[in-house]
């Protein structure tokens, strides 16, 4: 098990939409496909920070996800959302101090995510429950962000940037020349200045067709070609997209994602 994430490295943890691929009960030839590569959990990634682990969203398949890449903890914890498929692993992260010397696990979020988490995992928080905590319960060390004001964690910057999932506000995030934007259907003018100069750039692209609050193929290529990052790679993929059809359709600068797929940052 590796309890450090080498420095300047990002693992796909999951790379597929909130259904997951293959769908339950779905017998297209993606979800039926042998390609390992189009076997997608819920989206999620962690970067290797200068004083840990740095993890982006907690998926319903967290323990999936770690157990698969031999992974231990994350030291920090940012979140794009508060849909069920970036949020509902949280429970996970009860095993995370057990190697972080018993600290509790910062986490960075707007001030709507707070509101979820305390709702939704009320029983962290209760006074009751953490003097018996029976089969343990995560320990939080909630921070709230808002988006164009940078923090440090784990000895790197972060800029939070405003991104719209449909109606909704939600938030990519820039670490240097690097940066996170996930369930993205529109980006403000604002933002979209906070993204220009990019080495490497993860996008949210759902499938071939438009949806209501996620980018579908050709929206996501229009938006590349206005702020040109060097590389691309693309996450959140639903089962439209047949990894192997998808990526000699695209220039050798744009990629789909898969689970488990390490680059550098």
């Amino acid at each position: 098990m590796n309890t450090f994430v080498k420095k300047n490295e990002l693992i796909f943890l999951g790379t597929g939409t909130s259904h997951g691929v293959p769908v339950i009960g779905c017998e297209c030839d993606v979800c039926q496909s042998p390609d390992p590569r189009n076997r997608r959990t819920r989206s999620s990634v962690l970067l290797g920070f200068p004083e840990g682990n740095l993890l982006i969203d907690t998926s319903p398949d967290l323990r999936q996800q770690f157990l698969r890449e031999k992974l231990q903890t994350a030291h920090a914890i940012l979140y794009t959302h508060a849909h069920v498929d970036h949020l509902f692993g949280l429970d996970e992260t009860r095993l995370f101090p057990k190697y972080n010397d018993d600290h509790p696990t910062p986490v960075f979020c707007d001030e709507q995510v707070d509101a979820h988490i305390r709702k939704s995992f009320d029983y962290i928080f209760d006074p009751e429950v953490q003097k018996f905590p029976a089969g343990g319960i995560p320990k939080l060390d909630m921070h709230l962000v808002q988006p164009g004001v940078p923090f440090s964690v784990l000895g790197r910057e972060v800029l939070p940037i405003l991104l719209l999932h449909g109606i909704r506000p939600i938030l990519g995030f820039r670490i240097g020349n690097f940066a996170y934007c996930t369930d993205v259907k529109l980006v403000p003018p604002q933002s979209e200045e906070q993204l220009h100069g990019l080495d490497t750039l993860v996008l949210g692209c759902l499938r071939y067709r438009p949806h209501p609050t996620h980018m579908g193929l050709e929206e996501a290529m229009d938006f590349l070609q206005k702020i040109k990052p060097r590389q691309t790679y693309f996450t959140h993929i639903c089962h439209d997209f047949d990894h192997e059809k998808l990526s000699a359709e695209l220039p050798e600068n744009i990629r789909p994602a898969y689970d488990g797929l390490r680059i550098p940052f």
